[in-house]
């Protein structure tokens, strides 16, 4: 079943994610806002992985810089697909 997630991010310079989902993998990711080279590649990557696989691989990464945090892209990425 093919699932699309609509996901506002909160604390990262990311606005908005789009994740399609079916049978428990990541087909896509679309991001409206952030660093683009870098969050391209990010969608590049957990394209076809398991979403247990991504979250594990992303929770908890912390930026770094001018946006120090408690959270990221990559980690916001980790929270839709938890709450999805």
């Amino acid at each position: 079943m093919r699932k699309v997630i609509e996901y506002f991010p909160e604390n990262v310079c990311s606005r908005k994610m789009t994740i399609t989902v079916e049978d428990g993998k990541v087909v896509s990711l679309e991001v409206v806002g952030g660093c683009n080279g870098n969050l391209q590649g990010i969608a590049k990557l957990v394209e076809g992985m398991e979403v247990s696989e991504a979250i594990k691989r992303l929770e908890g990464i912390k930026c770094r810089g001018s946006r120090t945090g408690l959270t990221s892209c990559p980690d916001q990425l980790s929270k839709a697909l938890k709450n999805s």
